[in-house]
């Protein structure tokens, strides 16, 4: 399928458990580092929790963010703010009129400090003194609702929720809404925070998150043949994505081009895909196709890849049912090795990863993997960045959701 509007990324923008910028998450992960780390607070002593750690954010938003925002913002909103605000400059801080710049960030859960804090408030305290800025606050759209603000985006400010697909669903979105003419520019992204004792517990009842409470660093270990779940994670990223023409226009550099979109349901299961990955090989042909690129140019995949015993091997098949025998020269990665599973973020800072990785010709190691699962049907890069070729190439971005939702992205080179 062929668009008459192309779509570019010319800003970036991230705050992870890896760092509080794009470049400094991006070179940690070429380095191989982790961002897992025990809980420096005592939940586990209070609470039981079986868990003792998580990928926290690096940089603090109280080290970012003056006082007043941190007191009208929930966590998961500083986190995008920091890193809308990094993508916009990047971006070169673009003039367009409000009506022609959109703004699509999710997040899978919200606002569950605030709404957690709140509950507490009101429990312990009584009803006078529940904050009057509750509800913007703990709202799932509010990170959309005060990035839009902040940058006046009038054309539509979107949350799209599909748990952990919602980061790379919005950024479908944003390609959408140029394609379509509702916008020349859009800031898109996802966002979480999520490591609070109660999601915690609620994870770790499910059966989905790593026990290795003796080896943090070690804990997230996708295809490996002793995965045991994954590193809970939390932050944001952001891309600023515009009409390759709005962009020649003013002379923006050019990071790369989301060339097409796949979005499919399992309609199988709340939790496990379906087993087969018929929704996972539907998504990937669908933005192939959207694309124009043929399986023959793709030559990197930032996979989901969360370190399940089931998931990781469900999608490896369905990458290889895919491609086929193109597959044998594409370079995997699973980046949750290093930053945990950012839940409603991960899908957008593994688009920035994507990115990066084409601009830069070289795919992120995936870290760990000390006895790759003998049922890996692919090529996995580990422990050290791979090259990749030079000239026109495509890469795919998976992201897998509770609920059976299932984004693909390709990223093409600029």
């Amino acid at each position: 399928m062929s668009h008459t509007t192309d779509v570019v990324v010319t800003g970036l923008g991230a705050t992870t458990p890896l760092g509080g910028d794009v470049r400094s998450t991006w070179d940690a992960a070429l380095a191989g580092e982790s961002g897992a780390r025990p809980f420096e607070n005592d939940w586990v002593e209070r609470y039981g929790l079986p868990i003792e750690f998580a990928a926290t954010i690096k940089v603090k938003p109280e080290d970012v963010l003056p006082r007043p925002e941190l007191k009208r913002l929930d966590p998961s909103a500083q986190y995008a703010l920091i890193a809308s605000r990094e993508a916009w400059a990047d971006a070169g801080s673009p003039e367009v009129p409000g009506e022609r710049l959109g703004a699509v960030i999710s997040s899978g859960i919200g606002g569950i400090w605030t709404t957690l804090d709140g509950w507490d408030t009101l429990r312990e305290k009584g009803a006078r003194r529940v904050l009057p800025m509750t509800v913007p606050m703990l709202m799932p759209n509010s990170p959309a609702a005060n990035v839009s603000l902040e940058l006046g985006a009038r054309a539509g400010a979107h949350a799209l929720v599909s748990a952990c697909a919602s980061g790379a669903e919005a950024i479908g979105y944003a390609v959408e809404m140029i394609r379509s003419g509702r916008a020349d520019v859009v800031v898109a992204g996802g966002t979480e925070a999520t490591i609070h004792p109660m999601p915690i517990a609620a994870f770790a009842a499910s059966r989905t998150l790593s026990l290795r409470n003796d080896d943090p660093q070690r804990a997230s270990r996708p295809y490996d043949v002793d995965r045991d779940g994954f590193v809970i994670g939390e932050g944001a990223g952001v891309v600023v994505l515009e009409s390759a023409e709005h962009a020649a226009a003013r002379g923006a550099r050019v990071y790369a081009r989301v060339a097409g979109v796949g979005l499919t349901a399992d309609g199988y299961h709340i939790t496990s895909p379906e087993p087969s990955g018929d929704g996972q090989i539907r998504a990937m042909r669908a933005a192939l196709e959207d694309s124009g690129v043929a399986a023959r140019d793709v030559v990197h995949v930032n996979a989901h890849a969360t370190s399940t015993v089931v998931g990781d091997l469900i999608e490896a098949r369905s990458v290889r049912g895919v491609l086929g025998d193109d597959a044998d020269h594409v370079a995997l990665s699973a980046t949750k090795s290093m930053t945990g599973h950012l839940l409603g973020g991960a899908g957008a800072l593994e688009t920035i990863f994507t990115v990066l990785a084409l601009h830069e010709r070289q795919a992120p190691p995936t870290i760990n993997v000390e006895t790759p699962d003998p049922e890996l049907v692919l090529d996995l890069v580990r422990d050290k960045p791979r090259a990749l070729p030079e000239g026109p190439v495509a890469a795919i971005n998976n992201s897998f959701g509770f609920g059976g939702h299932n984004v693909a992205l390709v990223v093409t080179s600029a």
